[in-house]
């Protein structure tokens, strides 16, 4: 009787330890201080240290700003695959927003990673126009499409340090 016991209770301890397993290569990605408009995508690494294939069923962000992309594919045992954030970087502002992992693991069904930064207004470009020679030529455009680019952009007052001539090109 003890020992079908004894042989009960080892096959059921093997039979835990054998199995798929998950840990990251980090659990919390600092960005640090980033400028407003940056790539806003890191990523993270997640391995399988079992030794059953590791499935990562959801990747859950807790806001929409948060966006990950993971494989479905399942992890083979000792192998490794990403785990994509996107964090929205025109919010500015201080961050730290939790992203769950939910995989296969019966240890750790459920895994919590963590972004966190800054992000700061974006910086002001100036930039000096050389001219040579002083006489340039320009088109006046009286109709202009609708731009194509989704970035916004100032129109400014250019000063030059030189005077320049401006002559209107007749088509």
């Amino acid at each position: 009787m003890k020992k079908t016991l004894l042989g009960m209770v080892a096959v059921l301890g093997f039979g835990l330890a054998s199995a798929q397993s998950i840990s990251f290569d980090k659990t919390v990605f600092d960005y640090g201080k980033v400028t407003a408009g940056s790539d806003g995508h890191r990523y993270f690494t997640v391995k399988n240290t079992g030794d059953k294939p590791l499935i990562l069923t959801e990747v859950k962000p807790a806001c929409g700003c948060t966006t990950p992309e993971w494989s479905k594919d399942p992890i083979l045992p000792g192998k490794s695959a990403q785990i994509k954030v996107g964090y929205n970087t025109n919010l500015t502002g201080t961050f730290s927003k939790p992203i769950e992992v939910f995989s296969n693991d019966p240890k750790n069904p459920r895994s919590v990673l963590t972004i966190k930064g800054e992000v700061g207004a974006a910086t002001q470009q100036v930039q000096t126009l050389q001219a040579t020679p002083a006489t340039m030529k320009a088109e006046i455009v009286k109709e202009a499409s609708p731009a194509q680019s989704k970035k916004a952009v100032k129109a400014q007052q250019v000063q030059l340090a030189a005077p320049v001539k401006m002559e209107e090109v007749k088509k």
